[in-house]
């Protein structure tokens, strides 16, 4: 079978499973978009109590490190007896494989802001915590969300093995495909994943874009 064959197929295969691709999508976007969201609400607020203090830092940093060694199947397997089969045990396991990256980043991004712009703010009676919400998180935000783009996307893949755990997603078509051979299915399963991925990664790009004033030309610095 040639590729354009094979792609042929795998819309055959697709549009008469439609229902059934919708609702594996829905689970497969649910796993990575609240993993990711989990990830983000705890990964941005340690990398800022890093920052702040070097003792803090070495266990932070640990901690992520392990989170990101450790495979993620390893980690379902730790949470199954807890946790049992389904959606929960996979999406720890996606949260925990989604910190490191949202976490250097945050760290790399708040260290990186010159240290002259700190201490101008300072000057003026800037609190810590003023000086970090108007100054350095602002300034750091693209390092952040390449961090967080990093992790939706490696989400996306991941997310595939959740069906040995019947968490769902598109690896039911594309494990299943594996095993029977099944080309059309495998490749239904796979190249929306590949989209979504894509997708996901352009709606981040998008968001830092607002976040940081990208979108507004009038704001960027005028040519010297």
């Amino acid at each position: 079978m040639g590729l354009i064959d094979a792609l042929i197929a795998a819309y055959v295969y697709l549009v008469a499973n439609f229902d059934e691709f919708l609702g594996l999508l829905a689970e497969h976007l649910a796993l990575v978009l609240v993993s990711v969201t989990l990830a983000i609400v705890i990964a941005i607020p340690m990398g800022v109590l890093a920052t702040r203090n070097e003792r803090a830092k070495s266990v932070v940093m640990s901690f992520g490190n392990v989170s990101q060694t450790i495979p993620t199947l390893a980690i379902i397997a730790l949470v199954f007896p807890i946790l049992g089969l389904g959606f929960l045990p996979a999406l720890v396991g996606l949260f925990a494989y989604a910190l490191l990256p949202i976490l250097t980043n945050t760290v790399a991004g708040l260290e990186n802001v010159d240290e002259s712009t700190v201490e101008a703010a300072r000057g003026i009676g800037m609190t810590e915590n003023q000086i970090l919400r108007q100054i350095q998180l602002p300034l750091a935000v693209p390092v952040i969300f390449a961090g967080i783009r990093t992790s939706a996307v490696l989400n996306v893949g991941t997310a595939y093995l959740a069906f040995f755990i019947g968490g769902g997603g598109l690896g039911v078509w594309v494990i299943s495909g594996i095993s029977l051979f099944n080309t059309p299915q495998l490749l239904a399963g796979a190249i929306p994943g590949a989209l979504l991925a894509i997708g996901l990664d352009s709606l981040f790009g998008f968001i830092e874009g607002r976040l940081s004033g990208e979108s507004m030309p009038e704001q960027s610095p005028a040519a010297g």
